[in-house]
Formats: C-alpha cells, structure tokens, sequence
C-alpha cells in the first residue's frame, strides 16, 4: 500500500508519529500487536481499510 501511495517509510513513519524503527517491526510482520489509534492513523494516511494492510497468520499457539 505504501508503494502505491508512493510514501517512504520514513514519511509514513513522522505523519503517523512512530518511530522508523517500529513501524519497519510493523511493516514485517513482527509485531505482536498494534494500537488501534495507530492503524486509524496508518489508514487515514494511506486512504486504506485495515484489511488492505493486514494479513492473519496462524502461529500455531493457542
């Protein structure tokens, strides 16, 4: 979504107020959880649904 909304990580990264550094975990699949104030943030910015931008993987755990 964010190469078709041509925004850097960067970018996106001080419009949403994080850091790079989190937002790469989040941009990789290795966060455990996020905010929901910052996936409204993350949507506002790149005009998405957040099921554009997320993807369910079953870990196994239960």
């Amino acid at each position: 979504m964010m190469a078709r909304r041509k925004i850097s990580l960067g970018e996106l990264a001080e419009k949403v107020d994080i850091t790079p550094a989190n937002l790469s975990i989040l941009k990789t699949g290795k966060a455990r959880a996020i905010r929901f104030s910052t996936l409204e943030a993350i949507c506002k910015i790149l005009d998405c649904q957040p099921g554009d931008i997320l993807e369910f993987r079953d870990d196994g755990k239960e």
